[in-house]
Parts: structure tokens; C-alpha cells; sequence
């Protein structure tokens, strides 16, 4: 999910505790805050710090003036082979920027049926991904390089276009070369031991501080696993990714809008039953503010979504990273 969600999340996780409720009434505490910012810090980590520390095998930084895409195809089928044979092989795919608001999209795919990795040159889009009519270009646009080793891609292609580009990562697994997305996110960054720790961080200033900034935390990494990527939840026991539940991505805008929706109701409601004469009634309140609106909005919704096409499910997993980093980035 989005930033400002999981950081309304954490909010609201704080104020189920009326003293800290009360201490950011009556005291001016920062309590309540620390919860929002538990709620953010996971991503924070990632995007901030975490990603810096990554080693980089390969760096694939195309020519923004004459991209050679049959070059970064074969770039990237040797990268695939020397993780088949040896140790994991990490692969920086740069974007091309054209200008302050122009950069060259391209596209990978790994064709497991014809062990083949397919670059596609695209078009030229803005910040918003929005392309630029006929700006694709005609000749030599794509490129095309056998692999001699088999792929195990947990997505259907790779689409670089804005910002600083992803990270690949290829590494032997039951036979094949599993293809792994930003290999550096959702790691122990999402983990419950890192939730923990914040916990006990936040302890030394008060039991109150470390359940807010633990739980805040927790939070996060419990709304990531709706998604499709996971998260690294039994770090260090194990170094792989849970699977997401697969219910959601990161810029569908209605578990976005109904998350912050509902942070915000429990928040209000706390802040009122926390207070010196509470002026709500529970069952009134949440059919009003959850029953009745999302009923309407859940409704309209259905009704303007009948006979769109169906999303491929392959790329969800990357487009749901995809959104989140380009948020933070900005």
C-alpha cells in the first residue's frame, strides 16, 4: 500500500491505547505520531538505505539517444547463466531520461517456453507514464537472446521506464534460475523480528512507546502480505519472501482509499471514547461511517468495473512494487 496509508495505519493502531490517547492530549506527547511512524519505517528502510547496501553484478544503463536492446538481452542471459552455475547474480536495469520529464521506456520478458530473454525498446512516456503518441520506435526495437539454463520468473516482464529502474536478482533454485524482483525489498526490513526490535527501541523510553512503534510496524508488514509480493516475515530463520495473499497491489485505489477510511473512523472514535465525556454511540457511528457510505461506494464501483478486461495476474506482482517505490522516490 501507499505511504500515507500504512502511516494513517499506524496512527490509528496508537490510539486503541487511551494512555497514549491522553498523553498526546493533555501532555503534548509525540506518542501517536510514533505509531504513524513505525507505520512507515519498513518501506523507509528499504527505499532509503537498504537498497544502497545491495551489490550490483550487473549494470544495464542503455544509451537513451540509440538503445541497443539485442545487447542488453544478451547482457542479461549471461547474467541468468553465471546464476544457474554459481552464486546468486544481481541486475540493475537503469532507466533512460530524455529530459526533466522525458524518458524512453523498454520492456523485459523472460519466455521460459522458448528459453529466450526478450527486450522490447518502447515508447517515450512522461513522469506519469503517459506515452508520447507515435514516439515508438520502428527499427531495431527488440532483441532476443537464447539461454541455456531454465527460468523459473515469478512475474510476466519487467517494465523499466521512470526513476532509478529496478533490481533483478538470479539464483539457482530446484534446478532453475529463479528471477527474483527487487531482491533487496521485504526482507528484514519486513520481518517480525525487525517489529520486535522496534518494540524494544521504542521501550526505552516507556512500555506504551514500544508497543506503539512495534505495533505500528507490525501493522505494515501485515498489510504488505494482502499483496502480492510478501515479505520476509521469519527473517533470519529463513531468507525467502511468505507469498502474499494476493487480495490486493499497492495502487488499487479502493483498498487504499477504504484502508485510510478506516483508520480514520477508528481514529476519531478512540479520540472520542478516550475522552473526558465521549459524545458516540458505537453501533450509529460505524453504520454511518462504514456500513452505509461503503455500501453505495463498493456498489458504484461494481457497476462501472463490469466488462473491463481482466489484469494479467503475472504482472501485478511488479506493477504493485512498481507504484510503491515510484511514491517514495517522489
Amino acid at each position: 500500500m501507499k505511504g500515507i496509508v500504512h502511516f494513517i495505519s499506524g496512527v490509528a493502531v496508537a490510539t486503541f491505547f487511551p494512555q497514549a490517547v491522553q498523553a498526546a492530549a493533555q501532555d503534548l506527547s509525540f506518542v501517536l505520531v510514533l505509531g504513524g511512524i513505525g507505520g512507515i519505517l519498513p518501506d523507509t528502510l528499504d527505499f532509503k538505505l537498504a537498497r544502497y547496501f545491495e551489490h550490483v553484478d550487473y549494470s544495464i544503463d542503455p544509451d537513451p539517444a540509440a538503445p541497443d536492446p539485442q545487447a542488453l538481452a544478451e547482457t542479461l542471459a549471461r547474467a541468468l547463466e553465471r546464476g544457474f552455475a554459481g552464486e546468486p547474480v544481481t541486475v540493475q536495469l537503469h532507466t533512460m531520461k530524455l529530459g526533466a520529464d522525458l524518458w524512453r521506456q523498454y520492456r523485459v520478458f523472460f519466455d521460459t517456453e522458448a528459453s529466450e530473454v526478450v527486450v522490447r525498446i518502447g515508447p517515450l512516456v512522461t513522469t506519469a507514464q503517459v506515452p508520447y503518441p507515435a514516439s515508438k520506435p520502428v527499427e531495431f526495437a527488440e532483441g532476443r537472446a537464447p539461454v541455456d539454463v531454465p527460468m523459473r520468473p515469478g512475474f510476466a516482464e519487467v517494465v523499466v521506464d521512470i526513476f532509478s529502474g529496478p533490481m533483478l536478482a538470479f539464483r539457482r533454485r530446484n534446478g532453475a534460475v529463479e528471477i527474483v524482483f527487487l531482491p533487496w525489498h521485504r526482507r528484514w526490513s519486513h520481518s517480525l523480528l525487525l517489529a520486535l526490535g522496534l518494540g524494544l527501541l521504542g521501550a526505552l523510553l516507556s512500555p506504551l512507546h514500544g508497543l506503539v512503534l512495534g505495533l505500528g510496524a507490525l501493522v505494515h508488514i501485515l498489510e504488505d502480505q494482502l499483496g502480492h509480493m510478501g515479505s520476509n516475515l521469519f527473517f533470519p530463520l529463513t531468507r525467502r519472501r511468505v507469498p502474499g495473499l494476493r487480495l490486493l497491489r499497492s495502487g488499487d485505489a479502493m483498498p487504499n482509499f477504504f484502508t485510510v477510511w478506516l483508520s480514520l473512523v477508528f481514529i476519531v472514535f478512540n479520540l472520542d471514547r478516550f475522552s473526558s465525556a465521549p459524545l458516540l454511540t458505537p453501533l450509529p457511528y460505524f453504520l454511518l461511517t462504514l456500513l452505509v457510505p461503503w455500501t453505495l461506494i463498493l456498489g458504484a464501483n461494481w457497476l462501472l468495473s463490469r466488462g473491463r478486461a481482466p489484469r494479467i495476474s503475472e504482472a501485478l506482482a511488479v506493477s504493485e512494487v512498481l507504484e510503491e517505490a515510484e511514491e517514495i522516490e517522489m
